[in-house]
C-alpha cells in the first residue's frame, strides 16, 4: 500500500513539474522574438533570417527582431546567442563557420553542438573559383597548372580567419598541391576589387556574393566547389567532375537556439520555419541569391552539424592550421 502511494506521489510530482514548461510552450509565443545574427547585413545569414523572420512573425502573429552581432570571425553574436536566455524568444542563423571556429580559436565560451539545441538546417550556398580573367586558364587543371608555374602570383584571397573561402582555398590546397599565399580579407566586399584588378588571382567566393561578377564578365568562373552542379551558374563544372574527385565546400548553416530551450517550442520553431521555406516567394528570394534552401528536422541539422565538424576538424590538422 505504501509503495503504492509512493508511485503515486511520484508521478504527481513529475505532471506538476512538466506544467510550467507545457504552459510556456503552449502560450508560446506572446512578445517578439529576436534573431541574433553573428554577421554584417547584407549576407546569406542576414538574408535568410529577414525573408524568413518575416514570415514566421505573421503567422505566429508577433514581431521579429534582427540583431546584427558581427565580429570575431562570427564568434561574437555567436557567443551572444549562446549565454542568452533559452526560452524561445531568443534564437539564432549560423554559417559555415560554426563549424571551423572550434578548431581556430582557443576560448571560444561556447560549443558548437553542447551549448545549442538545433533548430533547422536552413541553406546551403556553394562557393565559386573565380579567377582573374587576365590568367590564361579556362578550366580547373588549367588554373592548377597555371598556379605552379607561377607561385609568385599564385595569390588567393580569403574572407579571413575560418571563414568558408578560407577553408576551401586549405581544401583546395590539399586536394591539388598548388602552391599559393592566401590573402585574408574582411569580407567579399573588401576582396573584391583586388580580384578584379589582378592583385590576387583567385577567390573561391560564395556564389550569392561573386555572381554578378561573374555574369559581367569581370571574373572567369572555372569551377564550383560543391558535389553538383549549382542551378544559378549551370555551366560551370564541379570540382569534382574536373579531377579533384570527392572535393565538396560549401557554407551551410540554420537556425540555433541556447541550449535548454524546451523542446516543444524548437518543434514549433521548426514547423514554422520548415513552413515558411516552402513559399514561393522565399524560395524565389533566397534562390536569386545563389541561397539552396534546405529544411528537415532538428535532428537532421543536429546529424549536419556533427558531420562538418568532423570533416572541417581532420582538414585543420592535415593542413596544420594552428588555432589563435
Amino acid at each position: 500500500m505504501q509503495r503504492k502511494n509512493l508511485f503515486k506521489l511520484l508521478a504527481t510530482s513529475v505532471a506538476l513539474a512538466l506544467v510550467p514548461t507545457l504552459t510556456s510552450a503552449q502560450a508560446y509565443p506572446n512578445r517578439a522574438i529576436k534573431i541574433i545574427v553573428p554577421a554584417p547585413p547584407g549576407g546569406a545569414i542576414d538574408t535568410i533570417a529577414r525573408v524568413v523572420g518575416e514570415k514566421i512573425g505573421a503567422s505566429m502573429g508577433q514581431p521579429v527582431i534582427i540583431e546584427n552581432k558581427p565580429g570575431a570571425s562570427n564568434n561574437l553574436g555567436t557567443d551572444v546567442l549562446a549565454k542568452s536566455t533559452p526560452d524561445g524568444y531568443n534564437i539564432g542563423i549560423v554559417g559555415g563557420s560554426h563549424n571551423t571556429n572550434k578548431f581556430l580559436f582557443k576560448n571560444l565560451g561556447w560549443d558548437p553542438e553542447k551549448s545549442f539545441e538545433p533548430i533547422i538546417y536552413t541553406h546551403e550556398v556553394p562557393l565559386v573559383f573565380a579567377i582573374y580573367p587576365q590568367i590564361p586558364a579556362k578550366t580547373l587543371p588549367e588554373l592548377v597548372a597555371w598556379m605552379k608555374a607561377h607561385p609568385n602570383d599564385a595569390k588567393v584571397a580569403t574572407s579571413g580567419r575560418g571563414s568558408a573561402q578560407e577553408m576551401a582555398a586549405e581544401m583546395f590546397r590539399m586536394a591539388s598541391g598548388t602552391p599559393m599565399l592566401l590573402v585574408p580579407y574582411k569580407g567579399s566586399s573588401a576582396a573584391h576589387p583586388d580580384l578584379l584588378a589582378g592583385r590576387t588571382a583567385l577567390y573561391i567566393d560564395t556564389i550569392s556574393a561573386i555572381q554578378s561578377q561573374v555574369k559581367a564578365g569581370n571574373v572567369r568562373a572555372v569551377a564550383v566547389s560543391t558535389k553538383k552542379r549549382t542551378t544559378s551558374l549551370p555551366d560551370v563544372p564541379t570540382a569534382d567532375e574536373q579531377g579533384l574527385k570527392g572535393f565538396d565546400a560549401n557554407t551551410n548553416g540554420g537556425f540555433l537556439a541556447p541550449a535548454g530551450t524546451p523542446k516543444a517550442i524548437i518543434t514549433k520553431l521548426n514547423t514554422e520555419i520548415n513552413a515558411a521555406l516552402k513559399l514561393p516567394d522565399v524560395r524565389t528570394k533566397l534562390e536569386a541569391a545563389g541561397i539552396e534552401v534546405q529544411g528537415g528536422t532538428p535532428q537532421d541539422y543536429a546529424a549536419l552539424i556533427k558531420s562538418d565538424l568532423a570533416k572541417w576538424g581532420k582538414l585543420v590538422k592535415d593542413a596544420g592550421i594552428p588555432a589563435e
